[in-house]
């Protein structure tokens, strides 16, 4: 059975979801990282999947108007035929339909996500392995297409690439940022869509995952309801703050910064793990 998580740990991994969540960094990937390394276990899949209702709380408020705006558009759209050209209507579209192949392959696939995708070899590998494609994205994407230029191919391509982020170490605005780039769109563009398109997949994954979160099974750490709501709310505030920066960031500089540290932090964790310094499992 595993350990109780202290108000400590719980402070450090709420924190850690809100910076990383929005970055291409993976964010379950450095919980899974920060929580062995440091506490010596995992803070498990449950608890990740519950702290990103956190900062998906964050993507709702930040975007509230855009959000709003889209969802009036689209349930206009569905009444009315000479509401259907905006592309606040497309958009409604494009999030449904983009959210299907993660929502598929994550039912399926929900125990491996939960076990064996959380060995910390794999999770080094995918580290820099992805960073490889982020890198290519950014120097093969032409970044000439606004998001007013978004169109359903673009939409089903991002969600599709959305649905890889089940593994952790690739990340989810990694992999839909970097389609988007593949297809020409910019990076504001790109990562405005990346920000919408995960709300439904992470809030439905949050919440299916919340009874787990407080069952005492298994190894790793177990939060009490209290921490876990301290965690979520850390993850809330900081990652409000990652998204405004996120933003300005993609407008003046490239995806390199992300590449690099990617590379960085897998090559560490596989020194450690190759020296038997920290645990895979």
């Amino acid at each position: 059975m595993g350990e109780s998580m202290t108000w400590l740990q719980a402070i450090v991994l709420g924190a850690v979801q809100g910076l990383t969540e929005f970055l291409p960094i993976s964010s379950s990937g450095h919980l899974r990282i920060v929580s062995e390394i440091f506490f010596g276990t995992d803070a498990g899949a449950s608890f990740t999947a519950v702290t990103q209702l956190g900062t998906e709380a964050a993507v709702l408020v930040y975007f509230a108007r855009d959000i709003g705006r889209i969802a009036t558009a689209w349930f206009r759209g569905l009444v009315h035929a000479e509401h259907r050209g905006g592309l606040d209507y497309r958009m409604g579209w494009y999030v449904i339909l983009g959210t299907i192949p993660i929502g598929v392959l994550g039912f399926f696939f929900k125990d491996q996500v939960r076990t064996s995708a959380r060995n910390l070899w794999l999770i080094a590998s995918v580290l820099i392995i992805f960073a490889l494609v982020i890198a290519a994205a950014e120097h093969y994407g032409r970044k000439r297409r606004p998001i007013e230029d978004l169109r359903l191919r673009d939409g089903i391509v991002m969600g599709s690439a959305q649905a890889l982020a089940l593994i952790p170490g690739v990340s989810r605005s990694g992999a839909t940022i970097s389609a988007g780039l593949f297809l020409g769109l910019t990076r504001e563009a790109a990562a405005r869509y990346s920000f919408l398109l995960a709300i439904p997949a992470v809030v439905a994954s949050g919440l299916f995952s919340l009874p787990d979160a407080f069952e005492p099974v298994g190894e790793g750490l177990n939060a009490s309801g209290p921490q876990l709501f301290l965690a979520t709310l850390i993850a809330f505030v900081i990652g409000y703050a990652s998204i405004a920066w996120l933003l300005r960031f993609v407008v003046n500089h490239s995806m390199y910064w992300f590449v690099g540290y990617r590379i960085i932090l897998g090559t560490v964790v596989l020194v450690l793990l190759a020296t038997g310094t920290v645990s895979a499992t």
